[in-house]
């Protein structure tokens, strides 16, 4: 059996290597061939160091409070967050009140009426972020033809496969922050395009975007565009930050949760392994063998 496990771990580490060799080689292929199969994105996006990350990871309240202000503020306005409740917003920090007071500020359809009809009123804290569209294909033709996706899950949706040999640690210690990153990177890695380098027209380049060079979003935020009552700054590399922590608290808001069971889970299984080791030793102390 040693030797069977062993074998596999040696085929595997010469594949990854055979892997990361080719990827390496195409990559250099690519770059020096311009007729080569572009692959996207061009640039991988950097590791940032969240506050979420790891085993005993946790959110910052505060930089989701100015996460979701910067979502408010600038993104909402063509992305919705329609599988997240206003009432959820009370794990950020918020009380009741202020929960309601925020989730006034919108508005949502509802009904019918007694008379058949669909009416708009005021969001109350139960109700989910709306669109601001009504419909997809609204927001298509108000988009180039492309809806804007939907914020919900978008920082578990998204994310760059890491390469070799980083692919090889995930198989064992799952890399969970790759959607924040790819959010971070889009959001700040706006750039003129190279010299030979062509884009559509109404598109605009950008290296870390994953399905072409450029995309026809615009760069949506700039210094100072966004007031912060805490004194941090207001920067688009902050502003990124910060907005990329909200959506990974929006897709799992329950983070925390999950990471503090694990560990008791964890914990529980070493002890009771302890447990059985030494039952073992005691049942079998005087059994000769």
């Amino acid at each position: 059996m040693k030797k069977l496990v062993t074998g596999i771990l040696s085929l595997a580490v010469v594949a990854g290597l055979g892997l990361g060799a080719a990827v390496a080689e195409e990559a250099a292929g690519g770059e020096e061939h311009g007729g080569g199969t572009p692959h996207y994105p061009i640039h991988k996006p950097e590791q940032q160091d969240w506050s979420f990350a790891g085993p005993f990871g946790h959110y910052d309240k505060g930089q989701l409070q100015r996460g979701l202000k910067v979502y408010t503020e600038v993104c909402s306005a063509c992305h919705s967050m329609e599988l997240v409740a206003f009432r959820t917003l009370e794990g950020l920090g918020y009380s009741d009140a202020q929960v309601k007071a925020f989730a006034a500020n919108y508005e949502v359809q509802d009904g019918p009426n007694a008379d058949g009809e669909m009416f708009n009123r005021k969001a109350v804290a139960s109700d989910h972020f709306p669109s601001p569209y009504a419909n997809k294909e609204a927001a298509a033709a108000s988009n180039n033809g492309a809806a804007p996706p939907d914020f919900s899950l978008i920082a578990k949706a998204r994310g760059i496969e890491r390469g070799f040999p980083q692919f090889v640690f995930d198989m064992f210690w799952p890399y969970q922050e790759g959607g924040p990153d790819y959010i971070h990177a889009l959001l700040t890695g706006y750039q003129d395009a190279p010299q030979g380098v062509e884009v559509a027209e109404g598109t605009h380049y950008n290296p870390y975007f994953a399905s072409a060079a450029a995309l026809a979003m615009a760069k949506p935020i700039s210094d100072d565009q966004v007031t912060y009552d805490d004194g941090a700054p207001q920067t688009v590399d902050q502003y990124a930050k910060d907005v990329s922590a909200f959506l990974m608290w929006a897709a799992e808001p329950h983070l925390e949760d999950r990471k503090r069971t694990g560990f008791m889970v964890m914990v529980f299984l070493l002890i009771f392994t302890g447990l059985i080791y030494l039952t073992k030793k005691s049942v079998y102390a005087n059994k000769e063998h």
